[in-house]
């Protein structure tokens, strides 16, 4: 059997896991892997024959089937991984942001020049989604997909609620460890994980999901405090990439932190494990979870990709046709304000009388109807914190009964997961 011969864009974390997983796997030879800088100290010794600083050298190399894109971002990895397309090369890729951003245009172009682009470690790392998705689960109609597809976040919202700990104290010891960057944005923001909600419910319901049209909001605001009142109303606080959609392919895809009940299981995923949970016919609920970043854990999925190719490399004219794209019309976006939840929101107050019975006649002027509230503790400037949980309204209410709370500071609003 011939070897099926790859090239490797990216020597960081994922792509040293590649290397050495694919050290025991005969029937793939690596040709060639381009790195920024040939005399950087790697995790792993790699001939010097292999380097190149010149990506160039794979993506129009006669002697390379498949490039492996590790690098991440848009650009350069776009001229990349086109180039190697239109020079007849399959693709097999972890860059979600790419995906996220590039998609429609990179799976046209890979139909064109009868390539496919596998992306499996792209949305949750080592957790097999993707393929399970197009293959055992291509029979269901998927409708919902709440997930925890960052590990960073996670991590930081699992170590304030265990600790007891603010936000910046969590993120310098996130850093410290390694587990969140020195610039963050990316992830406690939650552009990482619009990124991967992004293509995952592209692929998950069938129809093109626009970035531009996924709501985004990441973890920076919420408050030690907040993981308390949570926990006492019998709730987790999640960061979670949220999509559904109905019959008329109205899509509301979005991404930011919420209260999650303590009975569910996303509730109980922890530091910086991932899972995705989906719901559809006939399968109805199916929860995956596992490690969604790292070197192997990623690495297995990329290699899993590459092995999918091998398989069938050379036997056929049309490879992996199941795992190609084909999602021709865009899904209706539901924006933001005409989305309907369940609200957490912390408001300090006055220490008055009528006060409480205000935001009651305030949300009752909307047509909102509270399912709890909560009052805790006079500070010394006679102010007091009031927790309400309201029962489902659509979000443009909420957003006018916060302009309407006069001398009240509404420090948090987080929506309630059902």
């Amino acid at each position: 059997m011939n070897k099926l011969r790859i090239g490797i864009i990216g020597l960081g974390t994922v792509g040293s896991g590649v290397y050495k997983t694919l050290e025991d796997i005969e029937m793939v030879e690596i040709v060639k892997i381009a790195v920024r800088n040939l005399n950087k100290p790697r995790s792993v010794e790699v001939p010097s024959s292999l380097l190149t600083d010149n990506p160039y050298d794979i993506v129009n190399s006669p002697e390379i089937d498949v490039v492996v894109e590790l690098m991440g971002g848009v650009e350069p990895a776009w001229d990349y991984i086109s180039t190697a397309i239109k020079n007849g090369k399959h693709i097999v890729t972890a860059n979600k942001e790419l995906l996220a951003k590039k998609g429609e245009e990179l799976f046209n172009l890979a139909e064109e020049y009868n390539r496919v682009c596998l992306y499996e470690a792209a949305i949750a790392g080592g957790i097999p989604i993707i393929m399970p998705i197009k293959t055992i689960l291509a029979g269901n109609k998927i409708n919902k997909i709440q997930a925890i597809l960052n590990g960073t976040t996670n991590y930081i919202l699992t170590k304030m609620d265990a600790c007891g700990a603010s936000y910046e104290d969590v993120l310098k010891e996130a850093q410290a460890l390694g587990y969140a960057e020195t610039d963050p944005t990316g992830d406690v923001e939650g552009f990482d994980a619009a990124y991967k909600i992004t293509t995952l419910a592209t692929l998950a319901f069938k129809k093109r999901i626009k970035l531009e049209n996924v709501y985004r909001e990441g973890i920076t605001k919420i408050r030690k405090e907040d993981m308390a009142y949570a926990n006492e109303f019998g709730y987790k606080i999640k960061l979670i990439a949220n999509a559904t959609i109905d019959e008329n392919d109205n899509a509301d895809v979005r991404v930011h932190p919420m209260l999650v009940s303590q009975e569910s299981m996303l509730a109980h995923i922890d530091y910086v494990t991932n899972a995705v949970a989906m719901s559809g016919y006939p399968i109805g609920n199916i929860v995956l979870s596992g490690p969604g970043a790292g070197e192997f854990p990623t690495a297995s999925s990329v290699v899993g990709d590459i092995l999918a190719i091998q398989a069938e490399y050379g036997t056929t004219d049309y490879v992996l046709p199941m795992m190609r794209c084909h999602h021709e019309k865009n899904a209706n976006p539901v924006l933001i304000d005409n989305t309907f939840n369940k609200y957490y929101m912390s408001i300090t107050a006055p220490n008055a009388i009528g006060v409480i019975a205000k935001i009651g006649t305030i949300c009752a002027s909307k047509n909102i109807s509270l399912a709890s509230i909560l009052q805790r503790g006079v500070t010394d400037d006679n102010t007091a914190d009031i927790i309400v949980i309201t029962e489902k309204c659509q979000e443009k209410l909420i957003r006018e009964v916060v302009n309407e709370l006069d001398n009240c500071t509404v420090n948090s609003i987080i929506r309630v997961a059902e």
